[in-house]
């Protein structure tokens, strides 16, 4: 076993400096930014490191330059199956660029989130925002004192990830014209989504020739989903598009208890592609990208912490097509 590192009393990144004959934040790049130097170099610093018998304090580092080596992600809901691929797939990338995450979850509330942001501002360096019920004034107040990146949230010059399901959402509609459809419902998500008001862009100007009735379901649940199957009885509508597969699951279940059939008697599709594989029948359902996003959102802020910068990142989305969607029957 190796003995316990301890770290001996005087010993400087200056004289780490000057035994590895590199600079001073060369030996500091090791310790807190090791992706900006190569892995030779890396190891060598470490190595003489603690051949000094040198180890490096967070808390103490933190309090000179200001560098805590920790993020934040906060989501608006993380038991929607939508958010934890994202989660991980950010955590996993910042990981390699040795920076801890602090998750936050605001419960659908733009009041909770900003009182986690405060509370978790002091002790992070930047800022994932996923799906963010804030105004845009605070967002853009919190950017003017810490990166943040935004991720389906478009709010010009602030860094962001897009998951741009118009594609998705136009193949979707396509699809059920072609399968004779004419008369649809849109189960809408809450008023505060950028992803929603996206979808309701993409329904407006692609279903030339349908009839969409619009329903608010609110808060996007399983049971939100089951309740909104009367107004879809109600508006005659042969086939429906819900905000999410949750949504959808509990449309499902609703339109069994009714004794409706999908999809011989009616069609049914979801957004983001997160349950398919836990519905019967197996879910039509837009892509959604969530683990291409969280990487994509952890590599961004990364960049931000070290060169600022506005970019924007869009990915795309497509329908997979399986068995809640058939031809129309009546």
């Amino acid at each position: 076993m190796s003995p316990r590192l301890q770290r001996v009393p005087g010993v400087t990144i200056g004289d780490i400096a000057a035994a590895a004959r590199v600079s001073r934040s060369t030996v500091s790049r090791a310790f807190t930014r090791p992706q900006l130097l190569s892995a030779e170099t890396v190891d060598h610093v470490r190595a003489v490191a603690v051949r000094l018998g040198y180890v490096g304090n967070q808390a103490a580092r933190a309090l000179s330059t200001g560098r805590f080596g920790n993020i934040a992600v906060v989501v608006p809901d993380i038991a929607n199956p939508f958010f934890p691929p994202l989660v991980r797939s950010l955590q996993s990338a910042a990981e390699t660029a040795d920076l801890a995450v602090f998750l936050g979850d605001s419960d659908e509330s733009a009041e909770r989130e900003a009182k986690l942001i405060a509370r978790l501002a002091p002790q992070v360096e930047g800022f994932v925002l996923a799906s963010p019920r804030l105004s845009e004034e605070l967002i853009r107040e919190l950017a003017a004192t810490r990166p943040v990146v935004l991720v389906n949230r478009d709010l010009e010059g602030i860094p962001r990830v897009l998951i741009d399901s118009s594609g998705g959402m136009t193949e979707a509609v396509m699809l059920l014209k072609k399968l004779g459809h004419t008369r649809i419902a849109y189960l809408a998500g809450p008023r505060d989504s950028w992803s929603d008001q996206q979808r309701r862009e993409v329904l407006t100007s692609a279903a030339s020739g349908l009839t969409v009735e619009v329903i608010e379901v609110g808060r996007p649940s399983y049971a939100a989903g089951r309740d909104s199957v009367s107004a879809v009885v109600r508006s005659g509508a042969t086939a429906a598009i819900a905000f999410d597969d949750v949504v959808s699951q509990g449309v499902l279940a609703g339109l069994e208890l009714r004794g409706i059939s999908v999809p011989s008697d009616f069609s049914l599709v979801g957004c983001d592609d997160t349950l398919a594989a836990l519905t019967t029948p197996a879910l039509t359902s837009v892509s959604a990208g969530a683990a291409t996003a969280g990487t994509a959102a952890a590599k961004l802020l990364i960049q931000l912490l070290e060169d600022p910068t506005a970019e924007c990142i869009t990915i795309a989305t497509h329908l997979v097509i399986r068995a809640t969607t058939a031809a129309v029957t009546r």
